[in-house]
């Protein structure tokens, strides 16, 4: 079942009521910072709060396991965009323990797509495509892989200038504890060929 009607509801009398007041803010992130986190359930007010952050501070992209899959692909895009159009001066890459990224099996995703409807032709024809779906639909062994892989693509993109900061935290998503993987806190050099 859908629930589409429940949400607007509660968004017409949220409107009418002016609720939205409090939230209101510009699209320039005050702390000027860009945060790339898990789409974990757990982390929408906890990772906000457990950073100190409040509606306007950041920018923040979600996706699962906090993964740049792609260098040019749309989280780089983003941070890109958040860099140069919205003034973000530091990158925060935060991944979270208990993540289900952590040994994804592409496997069993592929399978419960065949389950859901997904005919095997379909997906012969992205593998002939030259798309890798099991590597694509792979998660990694542990948290920390995926936030250094992610913290290293971001940090050295040839379009990310030299003085932006890229750190690397991992979060306890039910304390809010972050611990540190690596603060950045030196200016990269210049990309050369």
């Amino acid at each position: 079942m859908s629930r589409i009607t429940d949400i607007l509801n509660h968004n017409q009398t949220f409107v009418q009521e002016g609720r939205y007041k409090e939230y209101v803010t510009d699209k320039f992130p005050d702390k000027k910072i860009v945060i790339l986190t898990c789409m974990d359930t757990r982390l929408v007010e906890l990772l906000p709060k457990a950073m100190n952050l409040r509606n306007g501070d950041a920018k923040i992209i979600k996706c699962a396991g906090a993964i740049v899959s792609h260098p040019f692909g749309s989280i780089m895009r983003s941070i890109l965009v958040a860099v140069y159009e919205l003034g973000a001066t530091e990158v925060f890459v935060v991944g979270h323990y208990d993540c289900g990224m952590t040994g994804l099996s592409s496997g069993e995703v592929l399978a419960k797509a065949k389950e859901r409807g997904i005919r095997p032709e379909i997906l012969e024809t992205i593998a002939h495509s030259g798309i890798d779906l099991v590597r694509w639909l792979t998660g990694f062994g542990q948290v920390q892989e995926g936030v250094v892989k992610s913290v290293s693509l971001i940090k050295n993109h040839p379009l990310l200038p030299k003085e932006i900061l890229v750190h690397g935290l991992i979060m306890d998503p039910t304390t809010g504890r972050l611990d540190v993987l690596s603060e950045d806190s030196s200016v990269k050099d210049t990309f050369t060929n």
